[in-house]
């Protein structure tokens, strides 16, 4: 029987279970893994909108990184939502103490409903002291476009924009381009070649943390052992899967079906 690995997502709670630390969990413990986590902040957020936000201090950030490397093997970590610069500090000291070999990172910069997840301010430092921490660094479109600031049109400018996201450290880079017309291609650059990733858009409003999922995902299939572009490829057919067995619960975007494959009759 093979070894059970460990992930680690470092992200915002939602209360609501549909993203964030929860949807991070609930992916690790589907697709085999034991899930360990460390809050950023405190997000009370349900299926349509965010109301309030309480950042964690950057020492118990940074306890909470301690108390998991210096005790248990971590396979794999996951990066979410960073508040703000005090977050981001913390976090780099404990990957540079304790040098992860997989680290994907989601970059948290805003909700779908357009509140600010990340300080403005903080972006510069993101920029500078994550994103060369990160051997893959997965943004959307828009978040892509506030990292670089630049505007993304077609996938000839995704190409450009994964170039230059590596450019600045990142291992590799993942854009999703679902905020482009027709099917969805995302494309990866893993720092020597483009993949792209194609599926056929799924018509449905239960999207809540797909984001936070599929990150999540790839991350697991990596730690399990699989390569990059194969991991991805896995994570695209998971989330597809969890997309088209989403939960109707609440009343705006609900969340995915992360136990599809374990409960079929109940999605």
């Amino acid at each position: 029987m093979n070894e059970m690995k460990n992930c680690l997502t470092i992200a915002g709670s939602d209360c609501s279970g549909g993203a964030g630390i929860q949807a991070d969990l609930k992916t690790f413990s589907a697709l085999g893994c034991y899930g360990m986590s460390a809050i950023t902040s405190v997000v009370a957020e349900n299926t349509e909108r965010v109301i309030s936000s309480m950042s964690v201090l950057p020492s118990v950030i940074f306890d909470q990184l301690e108390a998991v490397f210096s005790d248990i093997r971590v396979d794999a970590v996951k990066i979410g939502m960073l508040p703000d610069a005090g977050s981001m500090h913390a976090v780099a000291a404990a990957l540079l103490k304790y040098d992860p070999q997989i680290v994907v990172c989601d970059p948290i910069i805003a909700a779908t409903a357009g509140t600010e997840l990340m300080q403005g301010s903080a972006m510069n430092t993101f920029i500078n002291t994550i994103i060369p921490l990160c051997t893959l660094l997965t943004p959307n479109i828009p978040e892509a476009e506030k990292l670089l600031g630049c505007t993304i049109s077609d996938y000839t400018d995704i190409k450009a924009a994964a170039l230059s996201l590596f450019a600045h450290g990142a291992g590799a880079v993942l854009i999703k381009g679902g905020h482009l017309p027709g099917d969805a291609t995302d494309v990866l650059f893993d720092g020597r070649q483009f993949h792209n990733y194609t599926h056929q858009r799924i018509n449905t409003s239960t999207t809540h943390g797909t984001g936070c999922t599929l990150s999540s995902a790839i991350a697991a299939f990596q730690a399990q052992g699989h390569p990059l572009p194969e991991a991805v490829e896995l994570a695209k057919e998971y989330i597809t899967g969890a997309i088209e067995h989403g939960l109707d619960i609440g009343k705006g975007h609900g969340p995915l079906g992360h136990f599809y494959r374990l409960f079929p009759e109940r999605t």
